[in-house]
Parts: structure tokens; sequence; C-alpha cells
């Protein structure tokens, strides 16, 4: 437990943003997941026009620096190639 008044405080501060964070971070995995089933499900062209939504939801989190701004980069650019593969198989 916290003894100085600053560490409780700190405690009661990450407590708010966690809640924040959780909710970012819920988004825009469900973004994901969204345009990864689509692509499983064989429905290219909807992923692709999904993938957008997505990307916006990963650049806020990425910008309140919920995740990092490279591990935006690297799942943005893991869902946009597997998306162009399955768009271009087509």
């Amino acid at each position: 437990m916290a003894n100085t008044s600053s560490a409780k405080r700190a405690i009661r501060v990450a407590k708010r943003k966690r809640k924040i964070n959780v909710v970012k971070i819920e988004a825009y995995k469900k973004a994901k997941k969204t345009v990864l089933d689509l692509l499983q499900a064989g429905k290219a062209k909807e992923a692709e026009k999904e993938l957008p939504k997505a990307y916006k939801l990963i650049d806020k989190a990425a910008k309140d620096n919920t995740i990092h701004k490279k591990t935006a980069a690297r799942y943005k650019s893991r869902l946009s190639s597997r998306v162009n593969v399955a768009v271009s198989a087509k």
C-alpha cells in the first residue's frame, strides 16, 4: 500500500487512465478482429472497406500512448498486407 499522499494520488490517476486505455485497446482489437474475420470468411472487399476504420482506432491508441507508435505501425502493416494478399488473390 502507498505510504505518501503523492503515491496515493498516483494510484488514483493510474486507475483513471487504465479505464480509458482499456476502452481504446478493446476498440482497436475489435476493429482488427472484424477485418480478420471478414478475410477468414472470404469477403476481401468488405475487409478492405473496414481497414480505414481499424487504422483510425489504432492511430488513436498510438497518439495517446496507449500503445507504442511502432506497435501501431506493425499492426497496420500486418493488417494491410493480409488484406492486399486477399484482394489480389481474387
